[in-house]
């Protein structure tokens, strides 16, 4: 019931439009990768999925904000089912050992049956730029090899709430599907990476 609230509330919230170009009832597991603009975009994703696919979706969210505060934690543990990790400095020993052991959490919490939404960026952009995309989403493909990787696009999400912002600016938005992409096990990691950015910014409308 809750489950069922929060879809219908974070698809008036966003005001998505929601294009499929993949078949959206697909049952194998999913890494649904997007680009990253603000604290609304894995509930748009979220919401915008079939509701018999939801319970089993989960998203990759960083501790450091979804474990603070009692609705936070219960919206992440209980009804997103969140996969939260902690984030080390960057380009540090200590960063790079905590995103080795974030992928390892984020493929064992997959189980055989979970599909996830990560956000490749690492970070939320600004300006709507999509940047250059982490090495995690390479490695979890390579951990995960059998599973489809699902690009999506958010439109206009960073707008309805700016960084920073508490308040939400009522506004049109989209979230577009886009069609699987499969990694090659003997695919170059920055040829990967470069691969899956270019299927998520194809996935832009045209202005």
């Amino acid at each position: 019931m809750i489950e069922q609230l929060l879809a219908s509330a974070g698809r008036a919230i966003s005001g998505a439009t929601v294009e499929w170009r993949c078949d959206p009832h697909g049952d194998g597991q999913r890494i649904y990768f997007g680009n990253h603009t603000s604290h609304l975009d894995f509930v748009a994703i979220w919401s915008a999925l079939p509701a018999r696919a939801r319970p089993h979706v989960r998203p990759v969210a960083g501790d450091d904000y979804w474990s603070r505060g009692i609705v936070r934690r219960y919206l992440a543990a209980d009804v997103f089912r969140a996969v939260l990790i902690e984030r080390g400095p960057v380009g540090t020993s200590n960063g790079e050992a905590a995103a080795r052991a974030s992928i390892d959490r984020i493929a064992s919490d997959m189980g055989e049956r979970d599909s996830i939404i990560v956000f490749p960026e690492g970070t939320r952009s600004l300006d709507g730029t999509i940047r250059p995309f982490k090495s995690g989403l390479y490695h979890l493909s390579q951990a995960k090899p059998e599973a489809e990787l699902i690009p999506v696009h958010l439109d206009n999400l960073n707008r309805i709430l700016p960084k920073g912002e508490a308040l939400l600016v009522p506004m049109l938005s989209r979230v577009t599907f886009g069609m699987p992409l499969r990694s090659g096990t003997n695919e170059p990691k920055e040829q990967f990476l470069t691969r899956a950015r270019l299927a998520v910014l194809r996935l832009r409308p045209v202005s």
